[in-house]
């Protein structure tokens, strides 16, 4: 029954919840739809954990997102050990380098006095969730090794078959632990998604990438007032 909860029905929760949740939360408080930026509050210590976290988080999604879109090239592209080991070890750099990152964001929101004030419980279940992915997406990667041959062949099928509405959840009650703990916890973040400033992911500003430089021009005036 647990595993029927946890990868037939919360999948289809969290899908409800990020949907209804992120439409309704953009049309009624659009303020809200960023990340609440903190960086006025401190900003040497967001830098060495902003930075490699999100390069991290990034490479580690599109990795996942490509073996899911693509599981005939990958499974080809691993057949070569040398190749496979590449990849592996690349997902694991990466890995440590998110977990790097969002060590330093709580360390910073801890030891920041500042920043203590204006931290939500919502930011407190933000960073618990990450960290809860992370470590057992390490757990998978050290302890059940050459995750991406078998995430093709087995985690993929299994997230096909929830778009089909046909759920194969054996492919998933057979692995072990660390895996189990790592999927239904991405269900759980994903479900967590829209009440929380993961948000902000959803209206990343790509514009920003081709939009022409601003010029800021400060005029002193006599007195030493600035505008």
């Amino acid at each position: 029954m647990l595993n029927v909860l946890v990868f037939a029905a919360l999948p289809y929760v969290s899908a409800v919840l990020f949907l209804l949740v992120s439409i309704q939360r953009y049309r009624r408080d659009p303020f809200t739809f960023s990340s609440l930026s903190s960086q006025f509050l401190e900003t040497k210590g967001l830098f060495w954990g902003s930075v490699p976290f999100h390069l991290g988080i990034l490479t580690l999604f599109f990795g996942h997102l490509l073996g899911f879109l693509f599981p005939r090239q990958m499974t080809l592209w691993n057949l070569v050990p040398v190749r496979l080991f590449i990849l592996e070890a690349s997902g694991l750099a990466a890995a440590f380098l998110t977990l790097f990152g969002l060590g330093g964001l709580i360390v910073r929101r801890v030891s920041t006095p500042r920043l203590r004030t204006v931290t939500t419980p919502a930011d407190i279940l933000v960073y618990l969730l990450l960290l809860f992915q992370i470590v057992t997406g390490l757990w998978v990667a050290i302890a059940l090794r050459w995750g991406s041959a078998w995430y093709t062949q087995t985690v993929v099928p299994y997230l096909w078959s929830l778009f089909k509405f046909q759920p194969e959840i054996q492919r998933v009650t057979e692995l072990k632990l660390a895996a189990q703990l790592h999927i239904g916890g991405a269900f759980v973040l994903f479900a967590a998604f829209s009440f929380t400033r993961l948000v902000h992911a959803l209206v990343a500003p790509v514009p920003y990438l081709w939009r022409p430089n601003q010029l800021v021009i400060w005029n002193r005036l006599r007195g030493g007032a600035r505008f």
